[in-house]
């Protein structure tokens, strides 16, 4: 079962980490929350020593530019490809070619350029309202995210792809299982707030939902550069959900 955490590991971090991988990486669906969490908490705390010497501009920079780092930028990555592919391609093989071409072309530059804004912009809130749940509990839920799209919708390309055994062995355990370990560590990041976690958990769910209507109409599926998008705009919703949140309530 641990080398399903190796594989979880490997595969959304750069992180060096011991150990075979799983034989099915389906398994390793199960501990994406976990990883999530300990990314969440990586950024938390990096961002933490520009917050301590009174920099929140800076500290908020390095909360956005850790998360591409410790990730190698392969969700980032994930949404320029789906906006070039999705906006470039009029039909379900052209944006499929489209994501596919190593190339980043005007829609996802604008579109990558317009997410690390937003979410400088909100981590930004997040530190002046001292709101770090918030922002681990981002991470963490963009990784779950992924979960469920890969959970609910199939691989949307014949010819198969790098995401394709993730996808083709996820089902409802998954979801269960993950969707137990999120209520739990979001427990812990909010000291049992339900307003808090609720206002994080429905944010989530409409990236989710808004990128796997989007991208089922569009090629009829998911892919792993459909993955990677819907884990960024899972975290820049949840992080503006918890600045209106510690602002209003």
């Amino acid at each position: 079962m641990l080398s399903g955490l190796v594989t979880a590991l490997r595969t959304l971090t750069v992180l060096p980490v011991p150990g075979k991988d799983t034989a099915n990486f389906s398994n390793s669906l199960f501990w994406f929350p976990v990883v999530g969490l300990l990314l969440g908490i990586l950024q938390v705390a990096i961002g933490y020593a520009g917050y301590c010497s009174g920099w929140n501009e800076l500290s908020a920079a390095l909360i956005v530019l850790s998360g591409i780092v410790l990730t190698r930028g392969m969700h980032a990555d994930g949404l320029a490809d789906l906006a070039d592919g999705f906006w470039g391609g009029k039909t379900k093989e052209a944006a499929l070619r489209i994501m596919k071409d190593p190339n980043v072309g005007s829609f996802g530059a604008l579109a990558l350029s317009g997410m690390i804004l937003l979410k400088w912009i909100a981590a930004l809130k997040l530190l002046s309202l001292g709101a770090f749940g918030f922002i681990a509990a981002g991470v963490l839920l963009a990784r779950w995210i992924q979960v469920i799209l890969a959970s609910s919708l199939p691989y949307a390309r014949s010819e198969g792809g790098t995401a394709q055994s993730f996808v083709n062995g996820a089902g409802w355990r998954h979801t269960l299982v993950t969707s137990l370990l999120m209520m739990i560590f979001l427990g812990a990041l909010f000291h049992f707030e339900p307003l808090a976690a609720a206002a994080a958990v429905s944010a989530a769910l409409c990236a989710g939902l808004s990128i796997g209507m989007l991208s089922y109409r569009k090629i009829g599926g998911v892919t792993g550069d459909v993955l990677g998008a819907g884990s960024e705009l899972t975290e820049v919703f949840v992080w503006i959900a918890g600045a209106v949140y510690s602002l209003y309530c």
